[in-house]
């Protein structure tokens, strides 16, 4: 059958990436490895984002703050706990999922402006909360988190950290898969095109608005504690407004209510710094003046116009980019038929 087919095509190429990506440490430089596990980190957070955003309709710019909450709980049932890695994750997403809810349910039954009104507001008092609760978080000083261990197997450098968020990556990407595909998924996709009308239809709008936030804040939750034990590190100035904006773009970009977007939109988005930072450095190199200076706001602008730039031209993203790309490249070349009236003649 087509779709059999297809579906076992597509997963053989996912099978084919997946090797690929674990050999990428044999491949590629230190720095490398350490910016493709920083992917991987992002990945998940922009999965939990578009769950939320880009299938259900929630626009949140407080995305960061969750992060946060899952770095911060890993950081704190390590070092108060001695929990090990394989309870501190799982623990890091459930409190993140109990923040994203609490801030949510006042929200569930309003959209757009108000929301993002909402979720800005979340992103402001946890920013504080890590900030100014100096007894627990230790303040703008940060807390140290040491490697995860396996079996007493110690993840102490890039290489070993990356194959733990790669296998991260992997699961919690199947799992996204198979919720969109669920009755669950539908229903998201319900509320965010006609949630009225899905009320009416029977789609319980209030509740499933309740499982996105909570899933998109698991998936959030989880991502910081990744990137705890990657940083080894946890200070509030990781999860700021800019952070949250980066992974809007992300979504964005990539293509909303898409899977494939959102690992596209996470590749390019993180991508586009180092773009940035090697275009400035050229040019400054080339014209001798030094452009480090304007890095900063230079990307906070490129997000910006990134983003009503996608909206404008592309909705629907690098996903839809992508798949005009295939349809091209699949469909087979046209031939003009020969002019009957034309053969004989010379």
């Amino acid at each position: 059958m087509p779709g059999t087919s297809r579906f076992s095509r597509n997963a053989l190429w996912a099978l084919l990436l997946v090797a690929a990506l674990a050999a990428l440490p044999a491949a590629v430089p230190r720095y490398w490895i350490y910016f493709a596990g920083l992917l991987g980190i992002n990945i998940i957070a922009v999965h939990g984002l578009n769950i939320m955003t880009g299938y259900t309709g929630l626009l949140s710019l407080g995305h960061a703050a969750f992060v946060g909450v899952g770095a911060y709980t890993v950081a704190l049932a390590q070092s108060r706990l001695g929990l090990p890695f394989y309870l501190a994750i799982p623990l890091a997403g459930l409190t993140a999922a109990v923040m994203g809810v609490g801030f949510g349910l006042p929200s569930l039954r309003i959209r757009g402006l108000y929301l993002v009104i909402a979720t800005l507001a979340a992103q402001f008092i946890l920013n504080f909360i890590f900030v100014h609760w100096q007894s627990v978080t230790n303040g703008d000083a940060g807390l140290t988190v040491q490697p995860a261990t396996i079996f007493g197997y110690p993840l102490n450098n890039e290489t070993r950290a990356y194959y733990l968020i790669l296998a991260c990556d992997v699961a919690f990407t199947l799992f996204a898969i198979n919720v969109i595909r669920s009755r669950v998924g539908r229903a998201f996709v319900a509320v965010r095109e006609r949630d009225r009308t899905a009320e009416v239809l029977g789609v319980r709008i209030v509740w499933y608005k309740f499982v996105a936030f909570a899933l998109g804040s698991f998936y959030a939750g989880v991502a910081g504690g990744l990137l705890a034990y990657f940083n080894q590190f946890v200070n509030p100035e990781q999860f700021g407004l800019l952070l949250s904006v980066f992974f809007l773009s992300a979504v964005i970009v990539g293509g909303m209510g898409s899977i494939l977007g959102a690992i596209m939109g996470a590749v390019f988005m993180t991508l586009l710094p180092e773009i940035l930072r090697g275009g400035a450095l050229s040019i400054g190199g080339t014209f001798g003046f030094d452009l480090s200076s304007i890095l900063v706001p230079l990307r906070e602008t490129v997000f910006g116009l990134l983003i009503v730039g996608f909206l404008i031209l592309e909705p629907r993203g690098l996903a839809q980019l992508w798949k005009r790309a295939q349809h091209a490249l699949r469909r087979p070349p046209t031939t003009t038929a020969p002019n009957p009236g034309s053969e004989g003649k010379s």
